[in-house]
Order: C-alpha cells, then sequence, then structure tokens
C-alpha cells in the first residue's frame, strides 16, 4: 500500500477585532517542524461497485472531529484512489485520488475538507509539473452535488447537476497540457454555496494538500500553481487570491482566472432582483452564505416572511440547475418584512462587506478577469470597480477583457480557452506582464490560439471514451 506524507505541522492564530460588531480574521499562518504522520492511500474500489454519496460515506467527508483539530490546515487525514469519469459513464484514463483534510472555517473553526487530485500519464511540459486549482461552479446546496461525488465513475446520474460535467472539459484541457489538478468541494462540509471566504480557505489548503501528496509527484511548496473558475467558482477563486498573501503565503502562487464573477453579493442582488431570469440562484446563494454565518442566517429567519420561508425550504438541498430555474424573476426583497432595504440592514453589513471583493487588497500574484457587459446574472460594474480597486496598487497585475456579444453563457465557453493558454503560460513559468490593462473584444474564442485550445480539449476528451491515456 502506497503511502503519503501530510505537510508539516502549522500553527494558526486566530484573531478577534472589532468593526461592526464581533468579527473573525485568520492570521497569518506560521509554520513550525512538527512532523506529520504518514497516510495510507485505499485502492479505488472495483467495478462496477459504485461510490457512496457523500451522506453516507461520513468516515471520510466528516471524519472524527478530534482528529479534524488536531490536524494543520491542509494537512491530510486519508486518501484514496478513485476513478473518474466523464458524465458519470465514460471512463477517463488518467491517475485520481481524493483527498480528506483539515481546513478552517471563517470563524477560525478546524472543519474537515475534500478534494480530488489529478496527475496526467503525459509528462510535465518545462520539466516542473505545474498544478491548476479548479472550482467547479457546483452552485448547490446539497453535499451530494460536490464534484468529488459527482466525478466519480458510477456516482447516480443526476441531470439536474450537469455543470461540472460541462466544466470537466476545463480540466482536461489542462490535464492534456500536462500539469496536475486539484479540484476542492470548495463549498465545504456544509454546501454553503456562494460563500467565497469559505471557499478561498477550503481551496489555498487544497493546494497544500495536493501539494504534499507523495504519490501526486509534486515538488512541495515550490510548485508553481495557478487557480481557475468561472460563475460559482470564480467565487472561492477571487477569494482565495486575496487570501493568498495572509493565509497561505508560503504556496507559490503564479497566477489566477476568474470569469463571470460575483464580485459583490449586495449589487448581485439589486441587479437580479425581481429583473433576471437567475433570480433564484443568487437567493440560493444568500441561503449559503446563511450556512456559515450564524447573524445572517438569524436574519433572515427573523425578517424573511412566510413565502420566503417556504421558498427557502425548495431550495434547500438542490442542485444548480434547480438552483437556476427555479423561481425565475423572484423579488428577493420582497420576500423579507424588513423597514427598508434588508440588504443595506446594519446587522449584516459586516457579512456583505467579507463577501465583498477588494476590501482586502490587491493580489500578490497575477490576475486574470474576463466578463460579458451582458452577463444576466453578474452585473460587470461590479467587477469594473474590482479592476479599478486592484489596479491602484502600483505592483498590481491584472489583465482584464470584457466580451462584449456574450452573456454568461457564452462567456464560460467563449473565454475558456484563452484563460487556459493564459495560465498554461504561467505554469511553464512565463511570467506575466507586470501592470494593469483591459480590454473589449466581441469574443475571446476569436483570440489567436483560442479556438485552436478549446477544439483541442474537446477533441482529446471525446477521444478518451475509447481509452486513450490523458
Amino acid at each position: 500500500m502506497r503511502r503519503t506524507t501530510a505537510p508539516g505541522r502549522q500553527v494558526t492564530r486566530v484573531c478577534l477585532a472589532m468593526a461592526a460588531g464581533l468579527t473573525v480574521a485568520i492570521c497569518p499562518i506560521v509554520a513550525n517542524d512538527v512532523a506529520a504522520q504518514p497516510v495510507p492511500v485505499a485502492p479505488a474500489l472495483p467495478f462496477p461497485m459504485p461510490p457512496a454519496p457523500p451522506y453516507l460515506d461520513p468516515a471520510f467527508y466528516n471524519p472524527d472531529p478530534a482528529k479534524v483539530a488536531s490536524a494543520a490546515p491542509g494537512e491530510i487525514l486519508a486518501a484514496r484512489q478513485v476513478n473518474l469519469a466523464n458524465f458519470w459513464l465514460i471512463p477517463l484514463n488518467t491517475n485520481a485520488w481524493q483527498v480528506s483534510y483539515r481546513s478552517t472555517n471563517t470563524r477560525g473553526e478546524a472543519i474537515p475538507a475534500v478534494a480530488t487530485v489529478i496527475v496526467p500519464h503525459r509528462p510535465a511540459p518545462s520539466g516542473q509539473r505545474g498544478l491548476v486549482s479548479f472550482q467547479f461552479a457546483e452552485d448547490s446546496l446539497s453535499i451530494n452535488c460536490a464534484p468529488s461525488y459527482t466525478l466519480q465513475m458510477g456516482s447516480l446520474p443526476n441531470p439536474l447537476n450537469p455543470v461540472i460535467g460541462a466544466e470537466f472539459i476545463e480540466v482536461q484541457a489542462m490535464l492534456q497540457l500536462g500539469h496536475a489538478v486539484v479540484i476542492p468541494d470548495h463549498q465545504g462540509p456544509n454546501a454553503a454555496y456562494a460563500t467565497g471566504p469559505l471557499g478561498a480557505r477550503i481551496t489555498l489548503d487544497g493546494i497544500r494538500a495536493a501539494q504534499n501528496f507523495e504519490p501526486a509527484g509534486l515538488p512541495g511548496t515550490a510548485t508553481r500553481t495557478t487557480m481557475w473558475g468561472y460563475s460559482g467558482g470564480a467565487i472561492p477563486t477571487a477569494h482565495a487570491a486575496e487570501l493568498h498573501a495572509e493565509y497561505a503565503p508560503e504556496l507559490n502562487l503564479v497566477g489566477s482566472a476568474s470569469g463571470g464573477l460575483l464580485a459583490d453579493i449586495r449589487m448581485a442582488i439589486d441587479y437580479n432582483n425581481g429583473t433576471s431570469t437567475f433570480g433564484g440562484a443568487v437567493l440560493g446563494g444568500l441561503f449559503g452564505v446563511a450556512r456559515e454565518y450564524p447573524e445572517l442566517n438569524a436574519f433572515i429567519d427573523r425578517y424573511m416572511n412566510p413565502l420566503g420561508k417556504a421558498v427557502r425550504v425548495v431550495h434547500e438541498g438542490q442542485c444548480v440547475t434547480l438552483q437556476f430555474a427555479g423561481f425565475p424573476f423572484v423579488n428577493i426583497k420582497g420576500l423579507f418584512d424588513y423597514p427598508g432595504d434588508p440588504m443595506r440592514a446594519p446587522e449584516i453589513q459586516h457579512v456583505l462587506d467579507e463577501l465583498t471583493l477588494g476590501h482586502r487588497g490587491t493580489p500578490r500574484a497575477p490576475i486574470y478577469l474576463y466578463q460579458a457587459p451582458l452577463d444576466e446574472v453578474m452585473p460587470v460594474n461590479a467587477v469594473n470597480r474590482t479592476y479599478d480597486t486592484y489596479c491602484k496598487d502600483p505592483n498590481a497585475s491584472v489583465f482584464y477583457t470584457r466580451e462584449l456579444i456574450s452573456e454568461h453563457g457564452i462567456a464560460a465557453v467563449s473565454g475558456a480557452g484563452s484563460a487556459a493558454l493564459w495560465l498554461n503560460d504561467r505554469l511553464n513559468g512565463v511570467p506575466a506582464p507586470q501592470g494593469c490593462s483591459n480590454r473589449d473584444v466581441p469574443l475571446q474564442i476569436l483570440d489567436p490560439g483560442a479556438f485552436a485550445a478549446f477544439a483541442n480539449a474537446l477533441g482529446q476528451t471525446l477521444a478518451s471514451a475509447l481509452g486513450m491515456p490523458v
């Protein structure tokens, strides 16, 4: 049985600060020299035995709390090989494992987390294998919609959770370029959809776990690492980019790409309130955030009217399709009996501030942003403002593309090739240009090499269905 060495133990200091109420922040992680114990890697399930969904697999997804609390952030608690597939049935010929590891919530408490680590058979293109942390647009309020389960061969087919299957092609594009990929279940053990500060910690600790997972063969903290996410996956990606210098400064993060970005939840609620076919998805995000922030949950319990509470019951436990398709054009603010705008209530402003990008300052690593001004879910003005905030820093490196004739779904596809090429350069040691630049283009897929990159990824994914190694 192969074994993996977990990272060296670290110390987390919890800081308390007073600002519009008591808030909890995580101070920078301080490493020490305590060695962690090796963890055995369990073999993959024999075909055709199906994997258990997370709620039936508590030993892996929710290990002993005492064991979690005694571990360092990113320390691996358990590991097992897994068989991956495209859309549940078409096996993917690659090396894949799941790791259960310790992370930290927004209150500084130890929590369990799970990530999928994938290493291609092909060699690294530059002699040093890079690592991509890919955050899926899970956008769900059930742990059984998590990518660690959905990507496995033989998982229960779920037509209400198609986004993960579609975005898996982008993961395979990075594998085909020779890079390893780690995919965190970034919503955490309570499926706290849209909670960027939580997903950021889980993402950064997932990178730590992958870098120290011996079968992955990565060079530890020297590993050139990037992050990528769109829509619901961009939320933890962008927050992790901001939190990197504070929470995991030892990571060699060389770039992150975020598209279709929710930069400001207040602006998103204003933008979608009663006017958008995707209003239900934004409302579901509000319910997801309430799972992580007790003060927001108490506010909802106190002020949401009976109709709103009934809508919440329907939303609970749903995967992405029903999050988006349920309750189009919902009047989100009309579900509250509050004197005034509920999203401006003083008691929840510190939570909404935490969810807004830009308040932590400019990310240390280069940033790639792409957004459609006609995005019907995420307001482009919020992303413009985030770009302007970052670029006040003279050391910023930000490349921002606005895709003029797209909307949310089209930009996800059209922008994938250019984002993959930008990330590939960073992973191969090509430095990003310093400074800030922005552009307006009709479609990103018309960028040089973008269509070829997209077509090649799609073609090789289809070829993998015939057993071609990835």
